[in-house]
Order: C-alpha cells, then sequence, then structure tokens
C-alpha cells in the first residue's frame, strides 16, 4: 500500500523539466528584482565601493549584465549555462565585496547574513549544471 502511494507520488512529481523551468523561473526572477533595482536607481553605491576597494568605478556596469542580462536569458531559457556562471560569478563578487565580513554572522533574524549570496550562487550553480530543458525559447538545443 505504501509501496503503492509512493509510486505514484513519484509518477506524478517526475517532471525534469518543469522542474528546471521553477527553478530558472525562481533563480533569474528573483535575481531580477536585483538587477532591476540597479538600473532605475543607478549602480552608483557599488561604483564608490568599487573605488573604495582600488578598483575603477565602470565595472560597477558589469552588475547589469550579472542581475539583468543572465537573469532574462536564464528565465527565457537562452545560453543558460554560460549565463548562469556569469550570475555565479557576479555572487562571487558581491560576496567579496559586501559579503566577505559578514559570512560567520546571523542577521536580525537569525538567518545566515549571506544566506541569499549563497542562494543566488548554488541556484546558479545547479543551473548551469541541468541546463533549460524543454522549456525554453529557444528551439536549438545549443542556444539553451
Amino acid at each position: 500500500m505504501v509501496k503503492s502511494m509512493l509510486n505514484t507520488v513519484n509518477r506524478l512529481l517526475a517532471h525534469e523539466d518543469g522542474g528546471r523551468f521553477l527553478l530558472r523561473l525562481t533563480v533569474g526572477g528573483l535575481m531580477l528584482f536585483h538587477g532591476l533595482h540597479k538600473l532605475f536607481d543607478g549602480v552608483d553605491g557599488i561604483s564608490a565601493m568599487l573605488v573604495a576597494k582600488g578598483l575603477p568605478g565602470f565595472i560597477a556596469y558589469g552588475t547589469l549584465v550579472g542581475e539583468v542580462l543572465c537573469p532574462i536569458l536564464i528565465i527565457l531559457g537562452v545560453l543558460t549555462r554560460p549565463a548562469a556562471l556569469v550570475l555565479a560569478f557576479t555572487m562571487v563578487v558581491a560576496w567579496l565585496m559586501v559579503g566577505m565580513g559578514k559570512t560567520g554572522s546571523l542577521d536580525v533574524t537569525g538567518a545566515w547574513a549571506i544566506e541569499s549570496i549563497v542562494y543566488f550562487f548554488a541556484g546558479a550553480i545547479a543551473v548551469a549544471m541541468l541546463g533549460a530543458g524543454r522549456y525554453s525559447v529557444a528551439r536549438s538545443p545549443e542556444w539553451r
């Protein structure tokens, strides 16, 4: 009885391409909110952080690639693996810029202080490993 029920549940939920699509929507969609904020309000704050660390401020525009362009590509399922790798790299840079000092800390609600950075990094790596799957606007597998 239990075995039959488990088989039924497993069969009903066995939709790998649907899971890939949901992961892409989640990782890309939630990151896109971060990117749109920077797109509309500017990257001046990030530029100032870069300059304070001795780096050229124009690098801040790379944030728009990692947090706007790549999430859109991930959501659409176009160039998914490269876009996910760029997003993961963006999260490494975010950790180096604002998260290193918080790595061993909890925030006011008790969550890991760099939880969102780690979530987006791990999610992007998972998307890069899984690829776009069937639900993509790209018809050719090479472009997924």
